[in-house]
């Protein structure tokens, strides 16, 4: 089974004490390890399989907590680097009573920004058999040009290129300037995971059906999008469309759920290796199940990594759901 290899943040979120307040009114947290590459890379790792995330930290005891997390998680930590100037990102997050959440980032001095194309260790992609980014480490940065240089030598290697925007507003002054990224990305992508409530955003129409054809320009072979409660549906570019209904849970925090979700497809393709120019469309159904089983169990519980399931957790997770059924 070859590797994924996540590039992009790794911080700390500071959980609420208090739920159903917003977050000028917490008055205490609690820190978890998350940033949505990295939760991605740590459930292929959680679930059995192998991951690395390309990251810098600052020289704190936020990344040393980060460093500690991802090695107990299974991510192999060797290319993290730290810096001994600059800081370890931290998100704060309010949770209303249904477990949306609210994001306040402190990133004016993120080490991970810092990140450059010289510090890529091209030798580990050939181990890799899909590279994952997110769009939060997309702002205009020596991390942004790293993961230029990154996908290009996966592309050169025949690795594939999984791109989840996963949009934070509030990091973005300019949201146009967001947009157009997010675009000048997706076509480097072979697939593609967008949620129901980015869509309109990325690309002005409001039923993914009529955003596929500007989706699917350029390499992009497959869209997964999520729609919460109501399941996920996938779309290939040479016409496939399955779809999965949403699983009845009590969510306790959704933190961490579309990262669960792109990760544990992810896993599935890589353990069964898997290929987007043959579609096998009973093989990625079950991928698709899977992947939405894993995420719904990751709202039943708090935090993003630390409500990562591994295989046994989630199969006793599925036992539980099919005896309510």
């Amino acid at each position: 089974m070859k590797k994924c290899c996540a590039i992009g943040e790794a911080l700390i979120d500071f959980i609420p004490n208090e739920k159903g307040k917003r977050l000028k009114d917490v008055t205490s947290f609690r820190q978890v390890v998350g940033g949505a590459p990295t939760n991605v890379a740590a459930t292929v790792a959680k679930l059995g399989g192998e991951s690395f995330v390309l990251t810098k930290l600052g020289q704190d005891a936020f990344g040393d907590n980060i460093i500690s997390t991802l090695d107990q998680c299974g991510i192999d930590t060797q290319y993290i680097i730290r810096s001994e100037t600059l800081d370890t990102s931290l998100a704060f997050v309010a949770l209303s009573e249904d477990g949306n959440r609210d994001f306040k980032f402190y990133r004016k001095t993120a080490a991970d920004l810092d990140y450059s194309k010289d510090d890529i260790p091209f030798d580990a992609i050939d181990e890799c058999g899909i590279i994952h980014f997110c769009s939060v480490s997309l702002v205009e940065s020596k991390m942004k040009q790293a993961h230029l240089a990154l996908i290009e030598d996966a592309i050169k290697k025949g690795v594939l290129v999984s791109f989840d925007p996963n949009l934070r507003l509030s990091l973005w002054d300019d949201h146009d300037a967001l947009r157009k990224t997010v675009l000048d990305f997706i076509p480097y992508a072979d697939i593609l995971k967008l949620s129901d409530e980015e869509v309109e955003f990325i690309t002005g129409h409001k039923k993914i059906e009529e955003a596929l054809p500007q989706l699917f320009q350029d390499r992009c072979k497959m869209v997964l999008y999520t729609e919460g409660k109501d399941g996920a549906t996938l779309y290939t570019k040479s016409g496939h469309k399955l779809h999965t209904q949403g699983i009845c849970v009590d969510v306790v925090d959704t933190t961490g759920a579309g990262d669960s979700f792109i990760g544990a497809f992810l896993y599935r393709m890589l353990s069964f290796e898997s290929c987007l120019n043959d579609i096998d469309e009973k093989q990625m159904m079950q991928h698709l199940e899977f992947a939405n089983m894993y995420a719904a169990h990751t709202t039943t519980k708090e935090g993003a990594l630390n409500a990562l399931a591994t295989m046994d957790e989630l199969e006793t997770f599925i036992k539980d759901i099919k005896k309510e059924d």
